[in-house]
């Protein structure tokens, strides 16, 4: 309750009276980053005009017309919807154009789950119909729960719980003598994105991978289950891509290249990205019949959900009988590519995208961020023909393919990737959006601009701006990095959605923002991301998508407009240098971690040793951690500070050569890209955030040395230091020339 108060007590410092949204205080009036004083003055009255234009009732209509049939990649609706998001584009001004990539979309022919033993069980595999939701029952088309990418196979095995199914509980079941070797693992979601537990799972030898929905994570634990509450019931499932995304994103057989008719392409089984072993995802209803019969060690705290069972971790006595068989077609992807030319920089590009494409119907994911965006653009296409038509071109992209692992945006990208090299200022990403708070990530050049535009927007429940109601959140959890005033830090980018190409792969600097925290989450990636799952659990008076519509709008706008584009480096250089400092004290973290393990074994202490754990500890010694230079990491990381710092003061001071110091700006985010790429994916070149090899989705920052540093290459962490520091050395010479 205290905790409670205090979240509230901190939302009360700016909150007035809720009788709507007012003027925004005097401190948010001053010139906006890039901005004169007087067009400060005239962006903000645009905005106005722009606030004006957004109305929540179209974003209703949009989505229930949008998600009244299954929308995924290669379906009659899927090409319909690119169809309508064209047209209308036309309508408001834009010149659109609808782009085709044909990319391998493998759909299931077989599914089949047996317990043979003990006890026997088919598993169900499906999710029933809902009065309670008239979507549900309009199967015509409808994928079923399936992983795509996973392999083929008929498979039998003893099962084993392995938890998360992460590289740490690998280890876990390692000190407990607990070998998947020949065995089907079953996996929950949680913990890692789902590609990884099959990814580990096959690397550790097993034969088969299943993942199910545990009710403490996603269920009734959680609160009252669809259709009386938001959370996933008994037979909801979650569909998803199981491609290896961290190796690259995009059709898995063609690396580099767009997925156009006549293009090179690895056969479709035999691409890196594709799983290598059968997967298939399954209810908890489904689930809980596998796991009961499960014996062998009860398994430990952390592991236990919320099933009325006993966790074992096994293997065996349960054997299980997994049969998967899938058609490896292509599917046509239609990308909506629209473009309002700019008047003075047409050269210069703002873009802006959201995928459209679903598992089912995809009302919460992706629909609901794509009908903000839409509002968005009509407001501006309506801006334009009253004559204030922007100074950049805006480049608006309705994803196709998102969801199979971001093809429609990674075969664009691949496709255009010289020219997006040249023009590309930033590229700002939505997705999914709900009630409750602004999240922000991106590259943190653009945290104080973002920062700016988020103090400038009004929460719908509180009169307070978006911005006080995300620090009073961040405050309440406990996040010493948030202060009472000034800016919030942003999260950096690992991967999930469609900025991954432009930022990883090419250097452009990208923005991730979309509403959440107070939306039942129990609708994702199942057949009851509906419609009317939306309007009960989600934004139900899409007041928060109008309030998307007005952050991303007024970021596209004020980047489209600035006279000196709003990077500021500082922020880069201070995040920058905290990374730093993580993977050195990783380092001593790691060579503490050798020396109390060489101590045990070599004094024999760890047969009597304290922790249980250690108890179980192999009796062999570690190679010491040697010396690890961090020199020209620590010498380039100062360098940065001090080339940051002076360019920010370039940025704000009076006439220059503006031109020139903008092409600076928005190219100085390519320069933290190497052309090598990362060890072992080459695709993902940038050298300061990429998605973890073994967390998907999860961010790894400085990632060359970091996974170097725990995976205990030494060797490779040495190269990658040099590598980051020259990196590093030559973005900060960019800087300098553009302060000079």
């Amino acid at each position: 309750m205290r905790r409670f108060l205090l979240f509230f007590a901190l939302l009360s410092v700016a909150a007035r009276p809720a009788s709507g949204p007012g003027p925004m205080p005097a401190a948010v009036n001053g010139p906006l980053l890039g901005f004169s004083v007087s067009g400060s003055e005239a962006q903000r009255g645009l905005e106005a005009r722009f606030d004006a234009l957004l109305d929540p009732s179209r974003l209703d209509a949009w989505t229930r017309e949008m998600t009244d049939a299954p929308n995924y990649v290669g379906s009659p609706k899927s090409k319909a919807n690119a169809e309508m998001t064209a047209r209308l584009f036309r309508e408001w001004g834009y010149e659109a154009e609808v782009v085709r990539y044909d990319v391998l979309f493998p759909t299931p022919l077989e599914r089949s789950l047996e317990l043979l033993g003990p006890n026997g069980y088919r598993a169900k595999l499906d999710e029933p119909v809902l009065a309670e939701d008239a979507s549900s029952a309009k199967r015509d088309g409808m994928l079923p729960p399936y992983n795509a990418y996973s392999a083929d196979g008929d498979v039998e095995g003893e099962l084993v719980y392995v938890n998360y199914g992460v590289p740490a509980d690998y280890e876990e079941l390692e000190r407990l003598g607990i070998d998947v070797r020949g065995k089907i693992v079953i996996a929950r979601y949680g913990g890692s994105w789902r590609g990884i537990k099959p990814k580990v799972a096959a690397e550790h030898g097993a034969i088969g991978c299943i993942i199910y929905s545990d009710p403490r994570d996603d269920g009734y634990f959680q609160g009252d289950v669809y259709p009386e509450g938001a959370y996933r019931n008994e037979w909801g499932a979650q569909r998803g891509s199981v491609a290896d995304m961290p190796t690259y994103p995009g059709d898995p057989t063609t690396p580099f290249r767009a997925s156009k008719e006549g293009v090179e392409r690895y056969p479709a089984r035999e691409a890196p990205t594709v799983m290598k072993i059968p997967v298939l995802p399954i209810s908890y209803g489904d689930a809980q019949p596998l796991l009961a019969a499960i014996g062998g060690p009860v398994a430990p705290m952390g592991w236990r959900g919320a099933l009325p069972i006993t966790y074992h971790m096994g293997p065996g006595p349960a054997r299980v009988r997994l049969r998967l068989r899938f058609d490896w077609s292509t599917a046509p992807a239609y990308n909506v590519i629209a473009r309002l030319e700019g008047s003075e920089f047409p050269d210069q590009w703002i873009l802006r995208g959201n995928h459209r494409d679903a598992w089912v119907f995809g009302a919460g994911d992706p629909i609901s961020g794509h009908v903000a965006m839409m509002d968005e653009a009509r407001a501006i296409g309506l801006l334009a023909r009253e004559g204030h038509r922007p100074r950049r071109t805006i480049v608006y992209a309705s994803w196709d393919a998102e969801e199979p692992g971001l093809l429609g945006s990674t075969e664009w990208v691949e496709d255009h990737a010289e020219e997006l090299a040249r023009k590309a200022v930033a590229y700002l990403n939505t997705d999914s959006n709900g009630r409750g708070f602004l999240g922000m990530g991106g590259s943190h050049a653009l945290e104080p601009f973002i920062n700016e535009v988020a103090r400038d927007v009004r929460d719908p429940q509180f009169d307070v701006s978006v911005q006080d109601r995300a620090r009073a959140r961040a405050r309440f959890e406990g996040n010493r990095s948030v202060g009472v005033s000034g800016d919030l830090p942003i999260s950096p980018l690992g991967s999930g959605s469609d900025y991954t190409p432009f930022l990883q792969h090419l250097g452009i600097a990208s923005l991730n923002l979309g509403f959440g925290g107070e939306s039942g989450g129990g609708s994702y990636h199942s057949a009851y991301d509906s419609y009317e799952h939306y309007k009960r659990f989600g934004d139900v008076d899409f007041a928060y998508g109008v309030t998307l519509a007005r952050v991303v709008g007024r970021a596209t706008l004020r980047l489209a407009n600035a006279d000196v584009l709003p990077f500021r480096y500082e922020a880069l250089a201070r995040h920058v240098g905290r990374y730093v400092d993580e993977v050195t004290a990783l380092v001593e973290t790691v060579r503490e971690e050798t020396e109390r393990h060489n101590t045990l074994v070599s004094s024999g202490a760890w047969v009597i040793a304290q922790d249980p754990r250690d108890a179980l500890i192999p009796p062999d010694l570690e190679p010491a951690v040697p010396h690890v230079n961090f020199a020209p990491l620590l010498n380039a990381r100062d360098r940065l500070a001090a080339a940051a710092s002076a360019v920010d003061a370039r940025s704000g001071a009076g006439p220059g050569d503006v031109q020139a110091l903008n092409e600076t700006l928005y190219l100085a985010e390519r320069l933290l890209t190497h052309q090598d790429g990362l060890p072992r994916r080459p695709w993902f070149r940038h050298q300061v955030y990429a998605p973890g090899y073994y967390t998907g989705y999860g961010v790894k920052t400085l990632p060359g040395v970091r996974e170097a540093v725990e995976q205990r290459d030494w060797v490779e962490a040495e190269a990658q230091i040099v590598r980051l520091a020259g990196v590093l050395d030559g973005f900060s010479a960019s800087l300098e020339a553009a302060a000079r």
